[in-house]
């Protein structure tokens, strides 16, 4: 009889819906990966009433987090509410409890990080963030697999996918921020509240999440000089331009004589260089290695179902560890 792991998700907007309907549709393929038949069976939610655009068969709804967190069936909890304080508490309640933890959820890592692996590692559970950096693109992973050999010297990203967007508007139809924002909010690229994006703030967390795992090296928001798109003029992308750059919001991590210097902000990119033709929403990420040289992974920076891949990519390597006895892991 083939083995179950159940599991319980708390939240189900864009990104939780997205992991409930990977899960239904690959089923059969994750199993044979995996050895367990993987399934939801609670999902916590804010209003039972709401319509969804998935079937809700198979699983239960509730609004109370204890309905998920103290479920002894569930072995791991997905957590995809998006909220920083109320989800640090669930996930720690979750892990204190012995249960695995996935999480997209970049400001929490970013902020809270070390706290919530030294308890995952205290109770043997397993934690993994891939979706909290550049959506659908597998980068965490190849930093601390793939490229665990090589001796990593500089880490470039587009990894906010607004801004990028927004620039590209700017570049290509000589549209104003303040016109290709509207656009952007419209779209639903941007929030009503851009902050986070255009001031490069986002960004800066999703660097700090990667600068960790690059460099081993225990970096905060403090540490990254941040800088935003609001104060670039469709004058300054054309005079770029023209002198054979494009200006893209770029975060960048490097290691000089044993200290990581990261920061976030415009930078004019020759348009020969990847990083440069990487457009709209789309997200990159450029490591040099002293081994591997340049390599650059690209992608869906966001979306429901290129994140909702990294979060079920991540109870794949969940069931994995567990199957061998190998939990206790995080990135």
């Amino acid at each position: 009889m083939e083995a179950k792991l159940q599991v319980g998700v708390l939240g189900f907007g864009t990104v939780g819906s997205g992991v409930i309907h990977i899960l239904e549709e690959h089923q059969e393929k994750i199993s044979q990966v995996t050895g367990y038949h993987i399934s939801v069976k609670k999902v916590l939610v804010r209003d039972l009433e709401k319509n969804r655009r998935y079937e809700t068969k198979g699983f239960e709804l509730t609004t109370n987090p204890s309905d998920v967190l103290d479920d002894p069936e569930i072995a791991v909890v997905v957590e995809v509410m998006g909220s920083i304080t109320t989800a640090r508490e669930y996930i720690l309640q979750a892990l204190k409890a012995g249960k695995h933890v996935v999480t997209a959820n970049k400001d929490l890592i970013a902020l809270h990080g070390d706290e919530l692996v030294a308890v995952a590692q205290a109770n043997n559970c397993d934690l993994f963030y891939e979706a909290s950096v550049a959506g659908g693109i597998p980068i965490l992973r190849t930093i601390v697999n793939s490229l665990a050999a090589d001796k990593i010297q500089k880490v470039m990203g587009i990894v906010n996918g607004t801004t990028n967007f927004m620039l590209t508007k700017m570049t290509t139809e000589k549209k104003s921020y303040e016109d290709v924002l509207a656009e952007a909010q419209a779209l639903g690229f941007a929030e009503s509240d851009p902050t986070n994006d255009v001031d490069g703030i986002d960004a800066a967390r999703k660097m700090v999440i990667m600068t960790r795992l690059a460099f081993g090296m225990n970096v905060n928001l403090d540490n990254v000089e941040t800088n935003g798109i609001r104060g670039i003029s469709p004058e300054d992308i054309d005079v770029a331009y023209q002198l054979g750059y494009k200006i893209k919001l770029v975060g960048t991590a490097e290691e000089t004589n044993g200290t990581v210097n990261v920061n976030v902000g415009p930078v004019l990119l020759p348009k020969a260089h990847p990083l440069a033709g990487v457009n709209y929403e789309n997200n990159a990420v450029f490591v040099t290695g002293a081994a591997v040289g340049e390599t650059m992974f690209y992608g869906p920076g966001a979306g429901e179902l290129p994140t909702a891949t990294s979060v079920v990519s991540d109870l794949i390597t969940v069931a994995k560890n567990s199957r061998l006895g190998t939990n206790g892991n995080a990135f």
